[in-house]
């Protein structure tokens, strides 16, 4: 009984130990597939620094694009050391596994020892049979004869229990071995990692010495930015008002109800199938890093100074194309002097607007299809890279863009 009970409690220690490891194996892959996207959005974004490095002059895109580098590399750095935590919580467990193995083992050898030392003291088969035939029935010596039986099969299995248990002993060494090499390596990329960040502060303490400098021109930016945003915001409420006051027109003309913003069957489909989207819709470009983030926001540089933001800016390439999140169709295509051109798209109760395009490819009133080309985005002529800027409203509500396209930019 006490055998069975020993042999109980290993069996369930062993399942759990093996379940905790298979638990640290689906956390280690999305940690790993966390840190890859980190990555390559850390690859993107310096290679967008290295653009921007070349101009003469510092600027607050340039400073901002550090900014993001800064903040995904400190993301990196603390999701390596969820890692290493795994790895050391991984490394304790096969430790105990270890260890319970190391006893076992153990225990099964005193006991085998224990069995052939006393099957070479009543090594002669003389004694065993003189046992069996000494029996007082034919029903005791079928018993006596059995026990032999049972006894070599234990024994045999004794044996077969101490290989097993001594080649799974031997896996976990491997295993253990095996983890704390990977631990090793992801402490060294740690370390490479933290003198990175240590590199990008210091850079990011030189971009805004520089841009101290320049602070009367930077608070004239600030304000002619704050100027065409209000009225970028005044012209799409109107325009959004238009299309409720068109769509009330023909709610009526249909017979149908007038109240908030009447849509069509179709319409209302639409609208839906944009709103269970959320969170999965396309970026507007192809390729690109969130660097100015909706809400507000101090400014990088100016002190007691906050900045509104309707949408979230995206750094991308100089000269990328904008791309459509959503299906749709073209409200509006407006042209704000100083700021490009801005395409406003439909989608049921929703609008997405998209900013500082130089050219567009679309006109009021078309059809647009999800990641549709909308134009060609505007290069400063100081700047190596183009901003693309993304509202989100429903109906005349803001909403947070980045609550609302993937993640991370998929293509």
């Amino acid at each position: 009984m006490k055998e069975y009970l020993f042999k109980r409690v290993l069996s369930i220690t062993i399942v759990l130990l093996v379940g905790g490891l298979t638990v640290y194996s689906q956390s280690k892959s999305e940690l790993q597939k966390k840190k890859k996207e980190l990555q390559k959005e850390i690859e993107y974004t310096n290679k967008l620094i290295k653009q921007t490095s070349q101009s003469k002059q510092a600027s607050i895109n340039q400073l901002q694009r550090i900014d993001k580098q800064i903040s995904t590399r400190q993301e990196l750095i603390n999701t390596m050391e969820a890692e290493i935590e795994l790895i050391n919580d991984s490394i304790t467990k096969t430790i105990n596994l270890i260890d319970t193995l190391t006893k076992d083992i153990d225990q099964l050898k005193k006991e085998y020892a224990a069995m052939i030392q006393s099957a070479y003291v009543n090594r002669s088969s003389y004694n065993k049979f003189m046992y069996i035939f000494s029996s007082a029935s034919y029903n005791q010596a079928f018993k006596r004869l059995k026990y032999f039986q049972q006894y070599a099969e234990y024994r045999k299995k004794q044996a077969e229990s101490i290989r097993s248990k001594q080649s799974e002993y031997d896996q976990q060494l491997l295993l253990l071995e095996a983890i704390k090499k990977s631990k090793e390596g992801l402490l060294k990329a740690k370390l490479n990692e933290k003198n990175q960040l240590t590199n990008e502060k210091d850079r990011k303490v030189n971009v805004v010495n520089e841009l101290k400098g320049k602070e009367k021109n930077l608070r004239r930016q600030l304000q002619e930015k704050e100027k065409a945003a209000k009225e970028i915001s005044k012209a799409i409420a109107r325009i959004i008002e238009e299309e409720i006051r068109k769509a009330r027109e023909a709610a009526k003309n249909d017979g149908r109800s007038t109240k908030g913003f009447p849509m069509t069957p179709e319409a209302i489909e639409l609208s839906n199938s944009f709103a269970a989207n959320k969170g999965k819709l396309p970026w507007p470009v192809q390729e690109g890093v969130i660097t100015a983030q909706y809400g507000e926001h101090p400014h990088p540089t100016l002190k007691d100074v906050k900045v509104q933001n309707n949408g979230i800016d995206i750094s991308t390439t100089k000269a990328n194309t904008g791309r459509s999140v959503f299906e749709g169709t073209v409200s509006r295509v407006i042209i704000i002097p100083g700021e490009g051109k801005v395409v406003m798209i439909r989608h049921g109760e929703y609008f997405t607007v998209y900013f500082y395009f130089k050219e567009v490819f679309v006109s009021a009133g078309d059809k647009i299809d999800t990641k549709q080309k909308l134009g060609v985005l505007i290069s400063e002529d100081d700047e190596s890279s183009s901003i693309m800027h993304l509202e989100i409203w429903k109906v005349t509500n803001k909403m947070n863009p980045e609550e609302w396209i993937f993640k991370t930019n998929k293509n």
